[in-house]
């Protein structure tokens, strides 16, 4: 099993949903993040006051997948995240040893 881990940016959100649906996927979890990169935030002008804004909205979407199943996900989510402009993200694909349905107790693949 893996574990991919994607930050991209909040309107993606949709449209990387939905290509995670075409590919099969029947779980993910969301978490809105705050964070920056390469991009080190930008700055910002409110009331006529200049100020830097270092951590950028995100959200990173965590899904666990069978190992067959794991490059599929990795290009819907690289494909429909890019934009082409800095700041689109990163994905992380990691092992899982184990995973178990705590309802049932089914584990590891069963358990997806």
């Amino acid at each position: 099993m893996k574990k991919i881990e994607a930050i991209i940016k909040p309107f993606k959100l949709d449209e990387v949903k939905e290509a995670l649906h075409e590919v099969g996927v029947s779980g993910i979890t969301v978490t809105e993040a705050k964070g920056f990169g390469r991009q080190k935030g930008h700055t910002e002008l409110y009331r006529g006051a200049e100020y830097v804004v270092d951590f950028l909205p995100k959200m990173k979407l965590e899904i666990i997948v069978p190992d067959s199943q794991a490059q599929a996900v990795v290009d819907a989510i690289a494909n429909t995240a890019q934009t082409g402009r800095i700041g689109d993200g990163k994905i992380f694909v990691s092992d899982i040893q184990s995973a178990i349905r705590i309802r049932t107790g089914e584990q590891d693949e069963a358990a997806l």
